[in-house]
């Protein structure tokens, strides 16, 4: 029994003492007036900025491509975690690498060559993710484990912001948290979709690396109570 409640006080600790990394995502941003958006990002002191890049084939909407990327490179130092929500992602690599994407995420049902186009983004001279939405049964990742550097669950169905987090998927980030303590893999794990003050402690506690939301913090009275908030600090 000591041992048990040892146990629960350790992962308790842990969770209370873990630094969580937040993206605001500029999805819900005002895109007449972008620079405002960076700024209440940096004033915030968020950690990275999201940027979700639709094509309207693979997810039923469209919003922008490298250009803006670019554009938001030359306003911050901040990462840019760079989210493909598009077909034939392997097209595109080095352009958005080279607008300035730090972090490079495509999804594994747009690919199908997903370990040549994690290699391409590591020339490229960026880091890689690749995401999953919420029907992708979160093993069809295991091969690709061991390459990859970040691995971001969709926890709605993407296209849109401001919809509710499917609980079930946090099941996915406690499987690849176990995962890469087993295996000793490095991989961050971030969460995208529905994440705010009600469910954020669900969030943290799955072992999310790195928490994303976009209404949560567009919409925030003050954005920096909102970052803090996200942290659990």
């Amino acid at each position: 029994m000591i041992a048990i409640c040892v146990g629960i006080w350790y992962i308790i600790y842990m969770i209370q003492n873990k630094n969580y990394l937040y993206a605001p995502s500029i999805l819900s941003a005002d895109f007449s007036n972008i620079n405002a958006a960076i700024n209440r990002i940096q004033a915030a002191d968020a950690d990275w900025i999201h940027l979700d890049v639709m094509d309207g084939h693979f997810v039923p909407n469209i919003t922008f491509g490298p250009k803006l990327v670019k554009d938001v490179r030359s306003h911050t130092k901040k990462p840019l975690d760079v989210h493909l929500m598009i077909s034939e992602p392997e097209k595109y690599v080095e352009e958005f690498v080279n607008a300035g994407a730090d972090y490079l995420t495509f999804h594994l049902e747009a690919a199908v060559h997903a370990h040549r186009i994690v290699e391409r983004i590591h020339a490229a001279g960026a880091k890689a993710g690749l995401s999953i939405v919420p029907s992708t049964p979160v093993t069809q990742l295991d091969s690709m484990l061991p390459y990859i550097d970040l691995i971001l669950i969709m926890t709605v169905n993407p296209g849109f912001g401001g919809q509710a987090l499917i609980p079930e998927c946090l099941d996915k980030v406690s499987y690849l948290k176990q995962q890469a303590k087993e295996k000793g893999y490095s991989y961050l794990v971030a969460v995208d979709g529905g994440v705010n003050r009600s469910t954020v402690a669900q969030v943290r506690n799955a072992g999310t690396d790195v928490l994303i939301s976009g209404s949560a913090f567009f919409k925030a009275e003050d954005p920096a109570d909102e970052v803090r908030v996200m942290r659990g600090k």
